[in-house]
């Protein structure tokens, strides 16, 4: 696994936690218990703080960055789709982050939302718990109210995918 200390920050990996070997994590960044971290996947915190959550998964080819300013905060029970980039924003519980979308500096995703594919939040962008936002900029789509528990089958099925791969992935070059 392509994981590095940055001079006196060091990852912090909860062993239940499970970190792909073609992912990449720097310096000051904790992943807790039954997160994951999916290929090509980049956690660099060299300016500041990256934390996951509990049951979140951070998939393929995603890039969680912070700076000396804000800390890249990821909730529990996120799904942290493929091609994101999270560049020092806070990320609540229970999010949904949708592949390709962008959430910026100082943004601020509430409890239960969902960032559609493709959105970018800007800098010091809001969504509300329970919203939606959507396109480029990302606007919250008025009177939408995400279900409770509506992508808790992607949050088992990542945690589920832990225990898969550490048993059957095996390299065959």
């Amino acid at each position: 696994m392509a994981i590095y200390a940055l001079g006196e920050h060091e990852p912090v990996i909860h062993p239940d936690a499970y970190v792909h070997p073609d992912a990449t994590v720097i310096g000051d960044v904790r992943i807790h218990a039954h997160a994951s971290v999916w290929p090509q996947a980049v956690l660099r915190g060299d300016y500041g703080r990256i934390e996951v959550g509990a049951r979140t998964s951070i998939q393929d080819g995603t890039v969680v960055h912070c700076t000396e300013v804000h800390p890249a905060l990821i909730g529990e029970e996120c799904v942290i789709g493929h091609n994101v980039h999270i560049e020092g924003a806070t990320v609540a519980d229970r999010c949904l982050i949708a592949s390709g979308s962008v959430v910026l500096n100082g943004s601020v995703v509430e409890t239960g939302a969902i960032v559609g594919a493709g959105a970018v939040v800007s800098f010091n962008g809001h969504v509300p718990a329970r919203s939606m936002a959507l396109g480029v900029p990302a606007k919250v789509r008025e009177g939408y109210v995400v279900p409770d528990g509506a992508w808790q089958f992607a949050v088992d099925k990542y945690v589920a995918n832990i225990l898969t791969y550490r048993k059957d992935l095996r390299r065959v070059d």
